[in-house]
């Protein structure tokens, strides 16, 4: 059961930690030998690749308290190690791991970044 957002723009969502959002590629839905493969069997594939639309600012690291310095100023904004993934990348990742939302009648997955087994990454793909 995937969750449905009545948002009007893909813009105001703000991945949170170390999460992506990943539009799936479609399938072909067919298999080497030419077997077309019905919607159900497609969507419990272990692994599935799609494409990165959103990322999150990464792991948050924690402060650094300097007590033995007074004089410092205090800073307690959160600093965060940022993701390997970017915008763009074709993502091939563990199914079972996200969250499906759907969000403009298409499908979008919410994934950790941990699910993530590897990244193609094309730079002339847009440009």
């Amino acid at each position: 059961m995937s969750l449905i957002i009545e948002e009007k723009d893909l813009e105001k969502f703000i991945m949170v930690g170390d999460r992506v959002l990943v539009k799936p590629k479609n399938p072909s839905g067919k298999t080497k030998s030419g077997l077309y493969l019905p919607p159900s069997v497609q969507e419990n594939e272990k692994v599935q690749s799609g494409y990165i639309v959103k990322v999150g600012p990464g792991y948050p690291i924690p402060a650094v308290s300097e007590d033995d310095e007074q004089w410092k100023e205090k800073q307690n904004e959160v600093k965060y190690m940022p993701l390997q993934t970017h915008i763009g990348d074709l993502a091939v990742y563990l199914s079972r791991s996200g969250h499906e939302i759907e969000f403009n009648n298409e499908k979008y997955i919410i994934l950790p970044h941990s699910a993530i087994l590897m990244i193609i990454r094309d730079e002339n793909l847009f440009g």
